[in-house]
């Protein structure tokens, strides 16, 4: 099928008033975000606080700040409220980040009722610099209750959801710092025990857990648990160069995105989950039988932090109403354009979606 001719089926798609219902459960970090555009680069922004410390302290102005939602749970529910689907986050947060849930997500149909309490918040700092290839983000982190979040947590009810759901999402396997790798065998188990749905994944970035980057391949990764597992490049070359090391060799001698590409490979050569990879130059799928790749949508980046969750939603939406794997990919690739392009930062809705694909 050529992009012209999937494009087209996507606005039929898009036209249509009535899609297959999609009940999501997303787990399970929401972080109080605050995003600093840094108009510079990192040297350049280096430099600057480096002077300001030699004075002994000081301000640098014109630095704009916005607070707003954050987390890969929470991001991708909005999404994928924003796109129809029944969605129930279950996430940890303390009662401030609760009543800062409510106020972000007041005009989505989000149920909220399964968030839990915990003494404090996650938080984050996001610093996003210019480089020459666009936008880039430090994300410095607080992860509060988040580190400490288990099955312990999780009440009989949460698990009949999991059984009920179409999909069962989990996010920030680091951020999940103590238990992630427990909380996922737990959920996923669950989901293939008496479930009828799929599970995706997102582990997000492994590194800051390197150390039980071996465990969490072993116990769910090589398992039969995981369904989708959703990459960036960073992600798919940690995970395949575990599995084969001779990946360190190409590092020297491939972009990073044709790195990105080998690795996603590897992990669908040796992996029972379908690979989904999102690149800033194009995504692809990938199974031991087929691949197919896509180039994404060149828009004015206005944000470096959400594209994923944006566009892990898109690929939901799709896979659920089984469109073909480009125009899944095709789907995913605009629903991420539309977020990373749109002043407010706000996820796009099917008439956005629709529009946005009429104009391009």
């Amino acid at each position: 099928m050529t992009s012209a001719a999937c494009k087209k089926e996507l606005q039929s798609f898009l036209e249509e008033k009535k899609h297959r219902e999609l009940k999501v459960v997303i787990m399970p970090d929401f972080f109080l975000d605050r995003l600093i555009n840094i108009g510079w680069d990192d040297k350049e922004f280096s430099g600057l606080v480096s002077k300001v410390v030699e004075r002994k302290g000081g301000s640098i102005d014109g630095i704009p700040q916005t607070d707003l939602r954050g987390g890969n749970a929470i991001n991708t529910a909005s999404a994928l409220a924003s796109l129809e689907a029944k969605v129930t986050p279950i996430v940890c947060t303390n009662e401030y980040g609760l009543q800062q849930v409510k106020h972000y997500l007041k005009n989505t149909p989000i149920d909220l009722s399964r968030v839990k309490i915990f003494d404090k918040a996650s938080i984050t700092t996001a610093l996003e610099f210019t480089t020459q290839k666009g936008k880039t983000n430090v994300m410095l982190r607080d992860l509060g209750a988040l580190a400490d979040f288990s099955p312990a947590n999780l009440k009989e009810s949460d698990y009949k959801l999991f059984e009920e759901a179409d999909y069962t999402c989990l996010f920030n396997w680091a951020g999940t710092l103590k238990n992630g790798t427990l909380l996922a065998r737990a959920v996923f188990g669950r989901v293939k025990l008496k479930g009828q749905g799929k599970t995706y994944y997102d582990t997000a970035d492994p590194t800051p857990n390197r150390e039980g980057i071996v465990e969490l391949m072993e116990k769910v990764l090589k398992t039969n648990q995981v369904d989708i597992l959703s990459l960036n490049e960073n992600e798919a070359v940690t995970y395949a160069t575990t599995l084969d090391p001779s990946l360190e060799e190409k590092k020297q001698q491939l972009s990073f995105a044709d790195l990105a590409m080998e690795a996603a490979r590897v992990l669908a050569k040796r992996l029972s989950a379908r690979i989904d990879l999102h690149t800033t130059d194009f995504s692809a799928t990938l199974n031991k039988k087929t691949e197919v790749k896509v180039p994404t949508f060149r828009v004015k980046v206005l944000r470096a932090t959400g594209a994923g969750d944006a566009w892990n939603a898109g690929n939901i939406l799709g896979d659920k109403n089984e469109l073909s794997d480009k125009c899944r990919l095709m789907l995913a690739n605009a629903v991420s354009a539309c977020y990373l392009s749109d002043v407010d930062g706000m996820h796009p809705t099917k008439g956005k979606l629709l529009g946005f694909l009429k104009n391009f």
